[in-house]
């Protein structure tokens, strides 16, 4: 599907309806073709698929994050297809995500397992010509608010890049860029754009 054709998310407001993590969970796990996300409003959201630009993009940031990571062993890589129960509410799905190797060895083998209730260290999101930007930056809010050490949203549509760190203003870069994982992910470098 190519990444011009718009299609977006499908949200069902699900605030009056008692739905716990488990069934949330088993809903994942009945409908594995779909990829899913709770926002922290307590929002369902069908997401849909990305197109060969977006998920080629995609690949690569997980890559260059796993090489990394293979040379550091610093800690754990996920794709896309992880969700992550965040502490302050949601479960999501970031394009690339990274975790310290003692906060994931804090879990249980069932967390690890399931979907971990833990906000990764480092968070990637890529912005799709498909996707509107201010749901992202609220996806970006909610890792924050959980306790997301370092993220980057990249936005190829309007040639920038949105750096998320705590207890800080927003930082907006143009592109072309290079981009420091500073003390989250030390000696990492992502040049944009890609």
């Amino acid at each position: 599907m190519p990444d011009s054709i718009a299609i977006m998310p499908v949200v069902l407001n699900l605030e009056t309806v008692e739905f716990t993590d488990e069934q949330f969970y088993r809903l994942c796990q009945s409908n594995r073709e779909l990829q899913l996300e709770r926002t922290a409003k307590g929002e369902l959201v069908i997401m849909p698929p990305v197109g060969g630009t977006s998920g080629n993009r995609e690949a690569g940031l997980i890559g260059l994050v796993w090489l990394w990571n293979q040379q550091t062993g610093l800690g754990k890589v996920f794709s896309s297809s992880t969700v992550f129960k965040l502490p302050q509410g949601g479960d999501r799905s970031p394009d690339a995500a990274w975790i310290k190797l003692n906060r994931w060895a804090s879990l249980t083998a069932e967390e690890q397992e399931k979907f971990p209730p833990i906000c990764p260290d480092f968070v990637i999101e890529l912005r799709s010509r498909t996707d509107a930007l201010k749901p992202l930056q609220e996806k970006m809010q909610e890792y924050l608010n959980s306790g997301l050490r370092l993220g980057w949203l990249l936005n190829p549509q309007d040639e920038e890049v949105e750096i998320y760190r705590p207890n800080q203003t927003v930082e907006i870069v143009k592109f072309p860029v290079t981009l420091s994982g500073e003390s989250v992910l030390p000696g990492f470098v992502l040049n944009l754009p890609l």
